[in-house]
């Protein structure tokens, strides 16, 4: 059974019980029943050699870090936490640390993930949770979400410095991290993302994310996301309808024949619902990679998309989507897409499913598609503002 504090808040103690056995025990919240997503038996034998060796584990070194941003999202937490912990318990718990920044919610979420600590440590888990006032609708949004992402980051940033009760001996170039929105993901997808990168030799993956705009599913991080030609994923006109949704990659055949077939295709940016990266350009000092807003005379665009603008600078461009992986942000949608796109194990584990590499270009594209508001949407130079050195 797992442990909670008894007092009561915006949550009973029944309640908070029910959300926290949920998300130790794969979906089981006893007596109250909650919403999830239900997520097939993920293959064990695909994902072994993500599993630390004797000797990583003994040396302390986090090998896994996850990191989340949540606010106001109790309803999704069985689902994406209950994954999160499925997948370190597969991976190894001493060696996986899960860093979540809570927003200040009223609706119970901050309580839950407090409720959680004890049974998260009692795991082995290194379990770090802050919650702040940082409000995304209220001035600078991108700046604001930056922000968010950088505290979810911060114990690996504080490998940097070499205070008494840093854990920077803990967190090396070897680190990877799992970096999740409020999505409703099933365990294979991430562990097929993080299958994926180790497999291609990515220096970053993502998965698709949907949203139900009508009827049917439609690709949801378009404003971030540009593919390995530096054009948006479907074509959006000046009048912002998205009525072309439906037509994936319409200018790049190679890329729509690896969607089409499931294979990871390479791109200069993405996100969608979430990223699996090396931990390595975070470590480099000042210098080292950050979320952050556009410079004076940059393009206006969203964070992860400058994140993944500043890996290419640093050399770090081999970054790709994994088609398998379809995720959406609440448990009846998400329900609804893994009928519409399917669950991983679909298609990984039947007979004549074979891993493809991805032939890597080594230059970003020479201009990337520019869409502050789709009102004035141009090319620009991928390079045209330089980093700050």
């Amino acid at each position: 059974m797992a442990t909670v504090a008894p007092q009561d808040g915006i949550l009973s103690r029944k309640e908070r019980l029910a959300y926290i056995n949920a998300i130790m025990n794969s979906g089981n919240s006893g007596v109250v029943n909650l919403p999830l997503l239900q997520c097939p038996k993920h293959n064990p034998n695909r994902y072994l050699a993500l599993q630390a060796t004797t000797k990583e584990s003994s040396n302390g070194i986090i090998q896994y870090f996850f990191a989340l941003d949540l606010r106001q999202n109790i309803a999704i937490l069985p689902r994406l936490l209950g994954s999160v912990v499925k997948v370190i318990r597969f991976l190894g718990p001493q060696h996986c640390a899960l860093s979540i920044i809570e927003g200040n919610s009223d609706d119970g979420t901050g309580e839950v993930l407090a409720a959680l600590r004890p049974n998260l440590e009692k795991l082995g888990v290194t379990y770090h949770l802050r919650t702040t006032n940082i409000n995304p609708k209220k001035g600078d949004r991108i700046a604001a979400l930056a922000e968010l992402r950088n505290l979810a980051l911060q114990p690996i940033l504080d490998a940097n410095t070499q205070t008494p009760d840093s854990h920077n001996h803990r967190y090396t170039a070897e680190t990877t991290v799992i970096f999740l929105n409020d999505v409703a993901a099933c365990p294979d997808d991430i562990l097929e993302l993080l299958h994926q990168r180790r497999f291609l030799g990515a220096d970053m993956v993502c998965g698709m994310d949907w949203t139900y705009v009508g009827r049917d599913p439609t690709f949801y991080d378009v404003w971030i996301a540009r593919t390995i030609r530096g054009d948006s994923f479907f074509d959006i006109p000046p009048d912002g309808n998205w009525n072309s949704a439906w037509n994936l990659f319409w200018n790049d055949a190679g890329t729509q024949a690896r969607y089409n077939a499931r294979r990871p295709f390479q791109v200069f940016s993405c996100w969608n619902g979430g990223a699996v990266f090396g931990a390595e350009p975070l470590l480099l000092g000042e210098s080292g990679l950050r979320f952050r807003r556009a410079r004076q005379g940059e393009c206006h665009q969203g964070e992860p998309q400058l994140f993944c603008k500043d890996l290419w600078w640093m050399g770090f461009g081999k970054i790709a989507v994994v088609p398998t992986v379809n995720l959406e942000y609440s448990n009846e949608a998400g329900e609804k897409i893994k009928k519409a796109k399917g669950y991983v194990s679909q298609f990984v584990d039947v007979a004549q499913w074979v891993d493809e590499e991805i032939e890597w270009r080594a230059e970003p594209p020479e201009k990337v598609k520019c869409m502050a508001v789709y009102s004035d949407q141009f090319f620009e130079a991928w390079n045209k503002t330089q980093p700050v050195v």
